[in-house]
């Protein structure tokens, strides 16, 4: 799942540099919203998200599927596996997908209700694939679990944007680097790529809040400004529990399985004003990028300990 998420972030700078590259040639409309339906766009949109869809399914069965043994159709209950870090990037992921597909749908010329409802539900039909790919997997399973997380996401993205019209509140993801990979690379990944993919010690889930939409300020306050609450795990050698594990010279490790809770400033990238356009450009391209903070950490460990920039993982 969280490949997929990789791919569909490299999508959108792709779009959003296209964007950039037009509009230093001339063509600054290209990338504006059709006021009405354009038939043409929605059918490039179209072609191209079956080729997506086509090509990452196959890409992701090569990844994560290919090698491990098939069995019939089952179920699986992993809903206390990771401290619930892979419920939270099923969500992320649903929600951004969604945000995407939508603002594709919007420059096609759809209404927003309609492009709403479209782009939410490609991000449910994209995962719902990836846990059908589960269920026949011997390693896994399809799992309830994740169907409600992907929907949790979706649901955070319909229930703005039907009542708002806009993102008020939105999921964002984190990333350091760990120490855990060193004790088992084959599950939490020996390259930097596969430990983004695969360590959920170096993962935060956020939700980010901008100031400036929900509650009344003055004309001053910077509408770019968002406050950032998150969540991650840490101690994971292992999905359910931490194996036993030993040193080169026979000492038992341990690791200690707890969750951090976080709080902290963020900035919404699209929100700042800029007037060089591929600022702007970038901006929408990692907007699902939590932006490096000070931040509050509260654990059960550590208590309450301040970060000055990035989170620590120990």
């Amino acid at each position: 799942m969280h490949l997929f998420r990789v791919y569909i972030c490299v999508l959108l700078i792709v779009v959003f540099t296209a964007r950039e590259v037009y509009a230093q040639n001339g063509l600054k409309n290209f990338f504006t919203p059709a006021t009405e339906l354009n038939q043409g766009r929605l059918i490039g949109v179209t072609v191209g998200t079956t080729v997506l869809y086509s090509l990452s399914m196959y890409l992701l069965y090569r990844a994560w599927y290919k090698g491990h043994a098939r069995s019939r159709f089952h179920f699986f209950n992993d809903n206390r596996e990771w401290l619930l870090m892979d419920k939270m990037g099923h969500a992320n992921a649903a929600y951004n997908i969604g945000r995407g597909y939508y603002d594709l749908m919007r420059w096609s010329g759809v209404n927003n209700n309609n492009s709403a409802w479209i782009g939410g539900a490609v991000g449910l039909v994209f995962l719902t694939s990836i846990e059908v790919f589960d269920g026949f997997s011997n390693g896994w399973g399809f799992s309830w679990g994740d169907i409600a997380a992907n929907f949790a996401g979706a649901g955070l993205f319909w229930g703005q944007q039907f009542g708002w019209q806009e993102q008020k509140i939105s999921m964002k993801i984190g990333w350091r680097k760990s120490i855990y990979p060193q004790y088992r690379p084959d599950l939490l990944g020996k390259s930097i790529p596969s430990q983004m993919l695969k360590d959920y010690n170096g993962q935060q889930a956020w939700l980010s809040f901008n100031i400036a939409s929900l509650i009344p300020v003055g004309p001053d306050f910077p509408r770019w400004l968002n406050f950032a609450v998150g969540y991650s795990g840490n101690g994971m050698v292992g999905g359910h529990y931490n194996p036993p594990m030993k040193d080169e010279a026979g000492r038992e490790i341990k690791f200690e399985r707890y969750r951090q809770f976080y709080i902290g400033a963020d900035i919404d990238l699209p929100r700042v004003p800029t007037n060089y356009s591929g600022l702007s450009t970038l901006g929408h391209a990692i907007q699902f990028i939590k932006v490096p903070s000070p931040t509050l950490e509260f654990n059960r460990v550590n208590k309450v300990r301040f970060n000055p920039l990035f989170v620590r993982n120990r």
